[in-house]
């Protein structure tokens, strides 16, 4: 049986700095066998090759779009000599997380998207010249990450945090990427979302949970909650055998078939995960 996969979690965040180790720990005990630690920014690169080399994990290094206001065109130089120096390295597998956002209030202003957009060509031209796959964020931008996906086309990746439409999907799909599903498909709101997690080929979807942030429906806390000083649950890798539950239910199928075949699917999309799983 192929152990449950985190395609996308941010170990290397302040908010594991109190129990990393325990949380990954908590993780392997709930069958999380595999992780991608994504970094975001020149200066987290380290931080998560140390990780993923300490845990058996793999990880991606790229400068993620909302780092990119304060990134410099020499932080591309620094990724690519990074890349470069980690090509031996079995825990390198993908690049990542890279992308756009036109969400967060002032990236989506015509500079700011012009900007992004440069530091994602740029990326996807070391990815297509180291040949890895690829860590996608397209928050409010997914026709816009597509078109840049079809000028630089790089060996596969994943569509993180997917939550676009069935025609989207299907153009990710033909460009070699699988489709990330985390917390977010555990809310019975989530309509459109769950519809597409009941309708996409199975052998098309990734789980994740992009921890500490998209908590699934049984950790999220609600704003009167927090307003009356309840925190926030922190998510962690050890929710992906539930989100893979929902995902189970929604399709009408067997856990272990889930666990199964999006587990091909993760070793698939980013092959060096296969090198880690023998290891």
């Amino acid at each position: 049986m192929i152990p449950w996969i985190d395609t996308h979690c941010h170990l290397d965040d302040v908010a594991f700095a109190p129990d990393r180790d325990a949380v990954r720990a908590r993780a392997r005990d709930a069958g999380v066998g595999l992780c991608v630690i994504p970094a975001v920014a020149v200066d987290n690169l380290a931080a998560v090759q140390r990780l993923a080399r300490r845990w058996g994990d793999g990880y991606g290094l790229g400068i993620h779009p909302m780092c990119v206001p304060t990134a410099q065109e020499d932080d591309l130089q620094v990724l690519e000599q990074a890349l470069q120096a980690a090509q031996d390295d079995p825990h390198l597998v993908a690049v990542g997380e890279i992308g756009l956002d036109f969400f967060v209030p002032g990236l989506e202003t015509p500079a700011m998207r012009d900007k992004q957009a440069f530091f994602l060509h740029e990326q996807l031209k070391l990815a297509r010249r180291f040949d890895l796959p690829v860590l996608l964020h397209s928050r409010r931008s997914v026709d816009a990450v597509l078109g840049q996906l079809r000028q630089v086309t790089p060996p596969g990746g994943i569509a993180h945090a997917f939550v676009g439409s069935r025609q989207q999907a299907d153009a990710f799909i033909g460009l070699g990427c699988k489709l990330g599903f985390g917390g977010a498909v555990t809310f019975e709101r989530a309509t459109r979302l769950r519809a597409l997690a009941t309708g996409l080929p199975l052998d098309s979807i990734v789980l994740e949970t992009d921890a500490p942030d998209i908590a699934p429906h049984w950790l999220y806390v609600t704003a009167e909650e927090r307003a009356v000083g309840k925190p926030q649950a922190r998510n962690t890798p050890a929710e992906i055998p539930g989100i893979a539950q929902t995902l189970a239910q929604l399709r009408g199928m067997p856990l272990a078939e889930v666990q199964e075949q999006t587990g091909r699917n993760a070793l698939a999309v980013l092959p060096g995960l296969q090198r880690l799983q023998h290891a």
